[in-house]
This record gives structure tokens, C-alpha cells and sequence, in this order.
């Protein structure tokens, strides 16, 4: 099965530095990429210098991460994609499980490793952990993390199983149905893109499982950190566009005025500790919904999945309940 591993870069030639030799190492069965999104910095002669194998398509602008994969992938032949931030440390064998679930699964279009903590390996990742799943007002969570609590991996996830959606960070998708979905929404830029795409996915019919057997380690944060009103802008926005694109027609508006209630509760708690930034991305991002509500609403496909999500309300379980941990 011919696999191309696309590593999509914008001025981060130390991230390559560190991560590329175990990708390198650990996936002989794979062709490797690296998808520059107009760097400024060293990272095309880095990799020109010392690894003449790794393969290089060049960007015209930084278009973030959704364009930047959908205009890479536009000159990549492969039957898989994965899809790897620079920041990921991969293991021994991480490639066979994942091709052997594809091979042996048909329907399955989507496949998420197990996503564990570089600088603390015993516990899950942020991002991703051990597949990810929605609320019925758009929240995303995973198996090993909720909001801020994330779970030490004692084999409690070590299965093979159907998940909502794949993180972005580390996640392998069939070529073909990438091109059915037109790629990820450019208009997200970047966060939660690879939640919308697996939604859409979804609604075509396709399954996304998770597979334990295969591992890779993310720092997190390397390219935006975590306190960075620009997340916080881009989370809150693309969040309301995936929800406009995806929810069922017959209860979207309700959904919709239910999450603005929601986010502007977020915005108040922002005031009170005293986060005015991040109180001024969430009016930016709702500003911005607005002008590209018509557009996205567009967007809408011909069918939206009723059964989207687990929990009707993940911030009632954690916070008024006190659930800090993942409950099917």
C-alpha cells in the first residue's frame, strides 16, 4: 500500500532537526515529504543538505495548516495520506497497524495512533489523545482528555475502535477520500479543520477508527502556544463554521444560540481573571462567524448524521458534575 508521510512546515527547521530523523528511521514503507509553507527561515536547505530522500513541495504563502495540506497534497500520489506535525516523535513500527486496518477495512477512511506527551510519555497528549469525540454544542474532547485533564496511559485506551474524529497532529487518511471532501475548509486556517473534515467523512458514510498499536509522541504547542489569544480567536470561530456546516439542519439555530450563550459565558470568566485578550478574541471570532455565515452555510452537504455526538453537554459533566475523565 503506497503511503506518503507530508510533514507541513512554516520556519521551523529546529522542530525538523529533531523530529525528521525518527520519522526517517521508523517508516521504511513510506515516501516522506516535507510541505513548506513559505519559510523564511533555513528549513528547505536543512533538509536539501542532510536528507536528499525526503522529498520537498514548496508553498507559494504560509496558508496555514488547511490550505497548506490541501495545496501540498495537490502534487503527492499516494494511496494514504498521513498527515504529521513537525513536532512528532514516531516509534518502531508505527506505520504496519495503520496499514493493516485499511487493508483489512474498507470503509474505514480515517485511522488515529494513540497520542501521548513528549515531554511527559507516560501520559496522553492534548491534542488527540486516544481519538476524539464532540458534544452536542461542538466541544471536542478525547479518551485521556477532558478540557485541562489529561489521563496517565495505563492501557485503559489500548483497543481498536470507531472514534468521531482523528487530531490533526498525527492522523492517516485514504487519498481518495480526501479528494471526495475537497481537502480541509480553507477558511479555518488552522484548529479543528481535521474535526470538520471527519465530520463530513462521516456524513458520507465513511468510519474513522483509532488503533493503539501504533504511537507517536506531540510536543504540543509549537507553533502556537496554548495561551495564545490567536487559539482562542481561531478555536471559538471554527467551532460555530463546523457546527454551521455539520448539525442537522432541523435543530443548527438552536445549537448555534445555544453555543453563543455558552461562549459568552467563556468570555465573562475571561474578564474575571482578568484575560482581556482572550475576552477580545472571542468577539473577533464571533465577528468573523458572522461575515462567513452565509458562505459556509453553503457548504452544507446533502445529508448531516444525527448520532454526531456521546454527552449532550461535556462542560456540564466536568464542571458542574466534576467528571474529569472520559465516559462513553
Amino acid at each position: 500500500m503506497n503511503i506518503a508521510v507530508v510533514i507541513l512546515n512554516w520556519n521551523g527547521v529546529q522542530l525538523l532537526e529533531q523530529f525528521l530523523p525518527s520519522i526517517i528511521a521508523f517508516s521504511p514503507e513510506a515516501t516522506i515529504y516535507v510541505a513548506d509553507n513559505a519559510s523564511t527561515d533555513e528549513s528547505i536547505s536543512f533538509v536539501e543538505e542532510h536528507y536528499s530522500s525526503v522529498k520537498i513541495v514548496k508553498n507559494t504563502h504560509n496558508f496555514g495548516f488547511a490550505q497548506g495540506y490541501n495545496e501540498a497534497l495537490k502534487h503527492i500520489d499516494a494511496e494514504i495520506y498521513a498527515l504529521v506535525n513537525s513536532d512528532i516523535e514516531v516509534t518502531a513500527n508505527w506505520l504496519s497497524p495503520i496499514i493493516d486496518t485499511f487493508k483489512n477495512e474498507p470503509q474505514t477512511a480515517i485511522v488515529q495512533p494513540k497520542i501521548l506527551d513528549f515531554k511527559n510519555k507516560k501520559y496522553f497528549e492534548y491534542a488527540g489523545a486516544a481519538g476524539g469525540y464532540i458534544d452536542k454544542f461542538g466541544y471536542p474532547y478525547c479518551r485521556g482528555r477532558l478540557f485541562e485533564t489529561v489521563e496517565e496511559d495505563k492501557g485503559q485506551y489500548d483497543d481498536e475502535i470507531e472514534i468521531f474524529w482523528a487530531s490533526g497532529a498525527c492522523f492517516f487518511i485514504r487519498s481518495y477520500v480526501y479528494k471526495e471532501l475537497h481537502g480541509f475548509d480553507d477558511d479555518f486556517f488552522a484548529h479543528q479543520e481535521e474535526i470538520d473534515l471527519c465530520w463530513r467523512a462521516i456524513n458520507k458514510g465513511y468510519t474513522i477508527k483509532y488503533n493503539y498499536k501504533s504511537m507517536v509522541y506531540h510536543v504540543g504547542g509549537a507553533t502556537l502556544k496554548q495561551g495564545n489569544p490567536k487559539k482562542t480567536y481561531l478555536n471559538f470561530r471554527n467551532s460555530l463554521l463546523m457546527l454551521t456546516k455539520n448539525v442537522p439542519k432541523e435543530s443548527l439555530y438552536a445549537v448555534l444560540f445555544s453555543r453563543m450563550i455558552l461562549d459568552g459565558i467563556a468570555g465573562l470568566q475571561f474578564i474575571f481573571q482578568g484575560k482581556f485578550s482572550h475576552f477580545s478574541a472571542i468577539l473577533k471570532a464571533h465577528y468573523s462567524f458572522y461575515t462567513l455565515f452565509s458562505r459556509t452555510y453553503k457548504k452544507r452537504g446533502s445529508f448531516q448524521t444525527k448520532k454526531y455526538y456521546n454527552i449532550k453537554s461535556i462542560v456540564y459533566q466536568y464542571y458542574v458534575i466534576c467528571g474529569k475523565v472520559f465516559a462513553n
